[in-house]
């Protein structure tokens, strides 16, 4: 089994794609929350990949939990997965404002840029945690603390990706934590 292009096994219940990009605001307690969750898969872009060493998270640790496909594929084979019912829902959280401006501009060029492009296609809501939702933002970033002031238009662009189809926006780590309550409970009621 290659964790790369393998899908989830058929038959299984409908999962959680959880796309990471190169943000450090608020990962620790993203990561912290994906432990709680149970039937995530972990969808990484290079940036994601490259933050989460700086922040000192090892992959082996978060593959022991879920699994964790990379963007080391040109044609972001993973995305695949979504037209075979295997997620219910995608999030993308903690999510640069790069990540937010290709997804309002339409650009797919990442895996999670291509995931999110995809769940669109195929109906699968999206929930997307920004980073840029406000004036001033305080950021944890490697071995300290610094204060950010989102350009406008860092600030634009969150407010077009939340009024895209299918797309539910939340402005801080509290609005995701209820969305994706909100939503797993929204499933488990049988409720689209």
């Amino acid at each position: 089994m290659h964790p790369q292009t393998d899908p989830p096994a058929h038959g299984d219940a409908p999962r959680l794609a959880w796309g990471l990009t190169g943000s450090g605001h608020w990962l620790r307690e993203t990561l912290e929350y994906l432990r709680q969750l149970d039937g995530v898969d972990l969808f990484l872009t290079r940036a994601a990949a490259e933050i989460l060493a700086q922040y000192g998270y090892g992959l082996d640790a978060l593959r022991e939990r879920m699994r964790v496909y990379q963007d080391r594929t040109a044609s972001a084979v993973p995305v695949g997965f979504l037209y075979g019912a295997h997620y219910h829902t995608l999030v993308i959280g903690p999510a640069t404002s790069n990540t937010v401006a290709k997804c309002v501009a339409g650009i797919s060029d990442t895996l999670v840029t291509n995931l999110y492009a995809q769940a669109g296609k195929c109906r699968i809501p999206s929930i997307v945690f920004a980073c840029d939702t406000r004036p001033t933002e305080i950021s944890e970033a490697p071995g300290r603390t610094v204060t950010l002031y989102p350009r406008p238009v860092d600030l634009d662009n969150t407010a077009r990706l939340a009024r895209m189809p299918l797309t539910r926006v939340a402005e801080d780590f509290d609005s995701l934590k209820a969305a994706v309550e909100q939503r797993l409970a929204c499933l488990r009621t049988s409720c689209s």
